[in-house]
């Protein structure tokens, strides 16, 4: 049933926040009923989602007005955060070089400035040049963003995409790097770019209505658009497109991938205009990637081997596959970075991420080793085909990030940079911990833990549980320079390995997601009652935090559990799950019904019905509950937060703090500007340390 359109109200007098309020908002109750399945469902607050009604954004300045003031006496504390935060930061710094053919590139920033900016220098010596600034860009604009930075073969041109909404709207222009000049642009695209050999040539994307990469075009420097040709479109719901150019420059590489089956498509990049020859046709449950290696393209696919194998092609005939590492029940293979000599390949086993190096011309592999029981590593800036150096990242919860580069002959690494923490960092005053908790079904979860040295185990101390668990994505443990300003005030911190990320393998993920999704939820919930049960905390001291799909996360637990936790801060959380996937021209929404499923197939409703955070709200008593969201997400809208928030208020039987704040001219990651996002980070810090007892006045 349609809505009926209520004259405005006078809701917008809520928004002002310079005079206190007495209650918070309350959303108008305007039902929408549909049936679906046979069940009668009746949505108080689907209006919410009508963005351009002014009451919309009222209530959403008022809620901004309410959290402003239920947290003012925490000031304060606020900024003392934020300058710990920043004291942690090298605001004026550069990114080590990374070499692609007769230059270097690199980031700067500076203190004061929101952006880093874009710059090169000669291999053979020479001045630097300013490639974007892009601070000027961003000058009076409330959002920023600037992606996809790919420079021409013979390093003249470069292509860059901005989007000054938040929205991902997106506008290519070409830049030419000689002149400074912008010489072309093209409007209305989608990210990901690849350039022919003629310097002239290049291919980008563009997206369908709900933001589902769709298409691919190639165009000609200087020419009208309309002039471009449709080289490849896949209007199946269920898939992305996507574009890029080999590690060995020999071709354009278009996929085609949905969440269970994938297809690749080839362009030589010497003959831009021939079209795509197909790798491997598609087939239901099969995924692969592909790069291009020599005479062959590897190959990464689940055909056969559940966690991965990579094969090798001739490049005459593609669909005809060899084993060239296989598959293993104890390593999941997650990706391979292909060089002119060598392949390294990037596993997991145990949960920690390893480097496997195979030589191309037959000889030994070997991994690569680090120290720390819990860590984090990534392959960084790695752009030269015909290099025998590896480059990577590696960092834990107590080790600052480091750049290394790898001899992949020699194997010795050679440190090119490690993260300077101006105001200190003694790695002494933490421990780091590794263990498992075992849920409830028998499986084994990691859980890593950064605590004060000497913590006591006695149930007194407050402790933030962070989790994510979707997507086959694995939050690994990184080094957090803002998650200290906890730490030092007492605070354990913890990581839940849940299902749904794919940090034991393939099977961790498929146990996590569509009708196993319970696991996700399950197993945060076993980690927390182990932490109580030990006594690293009580449930009085205990917080919860996740963002995106990990708020969905934290809206199914709070339902499930609201006893265990004191507090939950849900960032941009995805809540209102049945109704987002019962809209496909919402963003991600079509593609996502291989994650959470279908809401129109009776069996995955009846599934989806039992977590769904919105549709499972009842009248109960919630712990302390910060919603965070911007008005422009295109990932998980600002109407899902709005309306969860809004159920709760009507719905829970307790007084304790509910807030919504909203960035109005933010995205999916909140504001594009660095110390914006520090003041966030500092803002979510205080209302946890508040909802434990430590969020008065600064002494």
């Amino acid at each position: 049933m349609r809505r009926i359109v209520l004259p405005f109200l006078a809701l917008l007098a809520l928004a002002s926040t310079t005079s206190a309020q007495s209650a918070p908002p309350a959303a108008r109750r305007i039902p929408k009923v549909d049936t679906l399945h046979g069940e009668v469902r009746v949505d108080d607050y689907f209006w919410l989602r009508e963005k351009q009604n002014p009451e919309v954004i009222g209530y959403l300045e008022a809620e901004n007005a309410w959290t402003a003031q239920g947290m003012r006496h925490t000031e304060a504390l606020q900024e003392q955060l934020y300058k710990e935060i920043l004291g942690r930061v090298k605001q004026s710094d550069l990114s080590v070089p990374a070499r692609k053919g007769a230059w270097e590139y690199f980031t700067r920033t500076a203190e004061g400035k929101a952006y880093p900016d874009f710059w090169r220098r000669p291999v053979k010596g020479g001045a630097e040049q300013l490639m974007l600034d892009q601070n000027a860009i961003a000058a009076g604009k409330p959002y920023l963003a600037l992606e996809g930075l790919d420079v021409s073969p013979d390093g003249r041109t470069l292509l860059f995409l901005q989007d000054t909404t938040a929205y991902r709207e997106y506008t290519l222009y070409v830049k030419d790097l000689s002149s400074g000049a912008l010489v072309d642009s093209v409007k209305g695209v989608w990210n990901g770019t690849a350039w022919a050999d003629d310097n002239r040539t290049f291919f980008y994307m563009t997206a369908d209505s709900a933001k589902r990469g769709n298409a691919v075009w190639r165009h000609v420097i200087g020419t009208p658009r309309t002039a471009d040709v449709n080289v490849f479109r896949d209007d199946d719901v269920l898939n992305n497109v996507g574009v890029r150019r080999s590690m060995s420059g020999r071709y354009v590489l278009l996929g085609s991938t949905s969440f269970t089956s994938s297809e690749w498509r080839v362009i030589p990049t010497a003959r831009p205009t021939e079209a795509p020859r197909v790798i491997a046709p598609r087939r239901p449950d099969v995924e692969y990637t592909v790069e291009h290696a020599g005479d062959r393209f590897l190959i990464r696919t689940n055909d056969g081997a559940r966690n991965f194998r990579i094969v090798s092609a001739s490049e005459r005939q593609p669909g005809r596959w060899t084993d060239w590492q296989a598959g293993s029940d104890s390593a999941y293979i997650g990706g391979m970075l292909v060089l002119k000599r060598h392949v390294v390949v990037s596993q997991r086993r145990g949960g920690l991420q390893q480097f496997r190096v195979v030589p191309l011309d037959g000889g030994p592999a070997h991994e690569i080793s680090f120290p720390d029981v819990a860590y984090a590593i990534e392959a960084v800036d790695n752009r030269e085909y015909d290099s025998g150096t590896f480059r990577f990242e590696y960092e834990s919860p107590v080790s600052p990030t480091a750049v290394y580069d790898y001899d992949l002959d020699r194997r010795t690494r050679t440190l090119r940079k490690q993260q300077e923490i101006p105001s200190g960092f003694d790695p002494s005053r933490y421990e780091l911990r590794r263990t498992s908790v075992r849920a409830r079904d028998g499986a084994q979860v990691p859980v890593t833990m950064l605590l004060p040295k000497g913590l006591a185990q006695d149930g007194s101390r407050p402790f933030l549980l962070y989790a994510y668990g979707s997507y086959g994505f694995s939050m690994d443990p990184w080094f957090s320079t803002s998650v200290l300003s906890l730490v030092d005030r007492g605070f354990g911190y913890a990581v839940a390995h849940i299902r749904g990320g794919q940090e034991m393998g393939r099977a961790w993920y498929d146990d996590g997601k569509m009708l196993r999704k319970l696991n996700t939820f399950h197993d945060y919930i076993d980690v927390a009652e182990w932490l109580v049960r030990e006594r690293w905390t009580s449930s009085s001291r205990l917080v919860a935090n996740g963002g995106s799909a990990g708020g969905l996360l934290m809206g199914a637990v709070v339902n499930m559990r609201p006893d265990l936790f004191r507090a939950v801060v849900a960032d941009v959380p995805f809540v209102d799950v049945i109704n987002t996937m019962l809209d496909a021209s919402l963003p991600l929404t079509a593609q996502e019904w291989e994650q959470w499923g279908n809401p129109r197939t009776p069996s995955h409703y009846a599934y989806m019905r039992l977590y769904s955070p919105y549709d499972n709200v009842t009248r109960q008593a919630y712990p302390w509950i910060l919603a965070t969201t911007s008005l422009n997400d295109s990932q998980v809208m600002y109407h899902e937060p709005a309306k969860w928030v809004a159920k709760l208020r009507a719905l829970k039987t307790d007084g304790n703090p509910l807030y919504l704040r909203t960035i109005m001219t933010g995205g999916h990651g909140g504001s594009s500007g660095r110390y914006d996002r520090y003041r966030e980070v500092a803002f979510r810090y205080a209302f946890m340390l508040d909802a434990v007892g430590l969020g008065g006045p600064v002494p």
